[in-house]
C-alpha cells in the first residue's frame, strides 16, 4: 500500500519529460516582460552566439538564444519549447533588456481599404 506521501512526491513527475516545471516557476513569479510587447508574429534573433554563464538566466533563456541563431516568431518560439507564449513572452523581455535578442515587430498596416473594395469583391465572387 502506498502512502499519501508517496503520491504528493509523483505528483510532479510527467511518465514521458520527467520532473515537471510550472511556468511561474521559471519566470519567477512574473506574468509580464520587464520590456516590450512581444506579438505572435514578432521575429526574434540572436545577437551572440555563445552566452556567458550569468545570474539570473536559466535554461531556458539559453534554449531560447540557441534557437533564435536563426530568426523565429514568438510563436515558433514557444512552440519549439513547449512553453506557453506568455512565459515566453517573460524570457524574452530577459533577454532583450541583456542585449542577447534583438526583436523585430511586424509593421503594423497603414490604411486598410476602402469598404467598397470589399464589397466589389464579394459581389464579383457571388456573380460566379
Amino acid at each position: 500500500m502506498t502512502g499519501q506521501g508517496d503520491a504528493v512526491g509523483h505528483q510532479w513527475i510527467d511518465d514521458h519529460a520527467g520532473p515537471v516545471v510550472r511556468p511561474y516557476a521559471v519566470t519567477g513569479g512574473r506574468a509580464r516582460p520587464v520590456t516590450g510587447r512581444f506579438d505572435l508574429i514578432s521575429l526574434v534573433t540572436a545577437t551572440r552566439g555563445d552566452v556567458p554563464a550569468e545570474v539570473g538566466l536559466g535554461p531556458e533563456h539559453l534554449a531560447i538564444v540557441g534557437l533564435c541563431q536563426r530568426v523565429q516568431s514568438v510563436a515558433e518560439i514557444a512552440a519549439h519549447l513547449d512553453l506557453p507564449v506568455g512565459t515566453v513572452r517573460v524570457l524574452l523581455g530577459d533577454l532583450v533588456a541583456r542585449n542577447l535578442v534583438r526583436i523585430r515587430e511586424p509593421h503594423p498596416t497603414v490604411e486598410l481599404p476602402e469598404y467598397s473594395i470589399f464589397e466589389a469583391v464579394i459581389n464579383g465572387l457571388r456573380a460566379l
